[in-house]
């Protein structure tokens, strides 16, 4: 029996979600995958600073119950990016979960159209912002991916 084809959707997800499992804070797994005409860009998920411990070696830095000694996935792949002189304006990002305030700064003044997601995670001032700003949250199903 031929298996089915997954959608665009689902297979960026999919590489977003095995991107997360490269993370070094085990508080939270989390990748994104920023694309452009069906083309990966750049990949990133959350950890420490290069060259520094990360969490499950060092521990957490908490603040306000976050840690805070991870960058997040969305800025480390938009930095992959920018070191590496690529064009993300107008591109999509697949986030294993939505992004916080900051991070959805981030991909807002990176140019980037749509955000895809598969967990909603805190952050519902962006629902706004995103709809002010023209960008697309797009929550997927986690039962599209495979």
């Amino acid at each position: 029996m031929k298996k089915k084809r997954v959608s665009w959707e689902a297979y960026f997800m999919n590489i977003a979600t095995e991107v997360a499992t490269r993370s070094t804070c085990d508080r939270k797994h989390v990748g994104a995958v920023i694309v452009k005409d069906k083309t990966i860009l750049s990949t990133g998920y959350n950890g420490s600073i290069k060259g520094l411990p990360h969490c499950d070696d060092a521990g957490h830095e908490m603040v306000d119950g976050h840690c805070i000694r991870t960058t997040h996935a969305e800025a480390n792949t938009i930095v992959q990016a920018a070191k590496n002189g690529v064009e993300i304006n107008n591109g999509e990002i697949y986030i294993t979960a939505s992004p916080c305030y900051n991070c959805f700064k981030l991909i807002a003044n990176a140019g980037i159209k749509s955000i895809y997601f598969l967990e909603f995670y805190r952050e519902e001032r962006i629902i706004e912002h995103a709809r002010e700003a023209g960008i697309e949250l797009i929550q997927l199903d986690e039962t599209e991916e495979s």
